[in-house]
């Protein structure tokens, strides 16, 4: 199969530097948002501008829609750049129009999107075979620099790719590497969400720096300055017992800081030192990354409700303790007055409670029963 035509859902800092990338690479584009609001300046412009290396270029798509169904219609990818808090919106929207032939592309994934994504569209009654996939991260770094303006400070590096479930794997990477080529193969979704960098460093740092958050609206440099020695700690600790999950499950067992170096975000210095505050400290594509002005904010509701909580929940399916990861939940929780275990992903979000360790790996290779 051949990718020509992309629906690309989502116009937030992810949907329009894709969207724009893909336009002006000349595939049939087609950029979805369900807010009118969001869409006005891309309509007013007739596209999104594209800064990445000081270079200014400009996307095209050919329909910027709040009609999910004309976007998606006759695309060959469907590429999901919205928050893992809208995985099951986006999942019960599609059910009736996705067919057999289309890829479905979370990105990215977070920690067991592809599982929790698939499983909301059964939920939903679909039926069809649905061939899923997943990135580690974002394709780029990227962030809104004004009305319709997006820039990319880094194209993400090897960037990890599974598929769900993974025996469609060898039909939909090939693909799916032609048209995001700094993608490599993953084993499996898992291997995929357990490398995800944001859920092990975001939580610590926005714990970590509450006081300051509220008291100054952020005003710091979040890798260069909110991860401090001792929050590069607690990051460390989180690393430690998300290696443990991977263990247990057979998967490579790569730490944060080789993932992070892995991705072109940080040196080889790092990398050698194998030292989470020398990673920060020295990753260039983030350095003028700012911290959050308030608690209220992906980094936490996303990284923790989406990443640390199904970590949390794999581990106790694999008699694995997570002190620290268990911590940072309780923590923002009680920060934010959210009960992160009940509104994150759970084992039952996933479509994996009831399962035992050995029906995992069958889920995760053939898809649910």
């Amino acid at each position: 199969m051949s990718i020509t035509k992309v629906a690309v859902l989502g116009a937030g800092n992810g949907g329009c530097a894709t969207a724009a990338d893909l336009a002006i690479r000349g595939f049939d584009t087609r950029l979805y948002s369900r807010s009118e609001k969001t869409l006005a300046p891309l309509l007013a412009r007739g596209g999104v501008e594209l800064v990445e290396g000081g270079r200014e270029s400009f996307g095209r798509p050919r329909l910027t829609t709040t009609a999910l169904e004309e976007a998606v219609a006759g695309a060959d990818l469907i590429t999901i750049a919205a928050p893992a808090v809208a995985h099951a919106f986006m999942a019960r929207s599609l059910a009736p129009l996705l067919t057999e032939d289309q890829i479905v592309h979370l990105n990215p994934g977070q920690t067991g999107g592809s599982l929790h994504f698939v499983h909301e569209l059964r939920r939903a009654g679909c039926r069809v075979p649905v061939r899923c996939c997943e990135t580690v991260t974002l394709t780029c770094i990227c962030r809104m620099a004004g009305a319709a303006r997006v820039e990319v400070y880094r194209r993400t590096a090897n960037l990890g790719c599974a598929a769900f479930p993974a025996a469609h794997g060898p039909e939909i990477l090939p693909d799916m590497t032609a048209v995001f080529a700094n993608i490599v193969p993953a084993r499996n979704v898992l291997e995929t969400g357990l490398s995800n960098i944001n859920a092990i460093m975001h939580p610590a740092g926005m714990v970590g720096n509450a006081g300051w958050i509220e008291q100054h609206g952020g005003a710091m440099l979040f890798y260069r300055e909110a991860l401090s020695p001792s929050v590069a700690r607690m990051i460390e600790g989180v690393d430690r017992e998300r290696l443990a999950i991977v263990r247990a499950l057979g998967l490579p067992p790569r730490t944060f800081v080789e993932i992070f170096h892995a991705a072109g975000l940080t040196s080889d210095a790092a990398l050698a030192s194998g030292d989470v505050y020398q990673a920060t400290q020295e990753s260039e594509p983030n350095k003028t990354i700012v911290s959050p002005t308030t608690h209220d904010h992906r980094y936490v509701h996303e990284d923790v409700g989406y990443g640390l909580v199904p970590m949390a929940e794999l581990a106790a399916l694999l008699g694995i303790d997570t002190p620290v990861i268990d911590a940072l939940i309780t923590l923002a929780s009680e920060m934010n007055r959210v009960d992160y275990r009940h509104t994150g992903l759970t084992l039952a979000d996933m479509g994996l409670e009831g399962t035992s360790p050995a029906d995992l790996q069958a889920i995760l290779d053939t898809g649910f029963p």
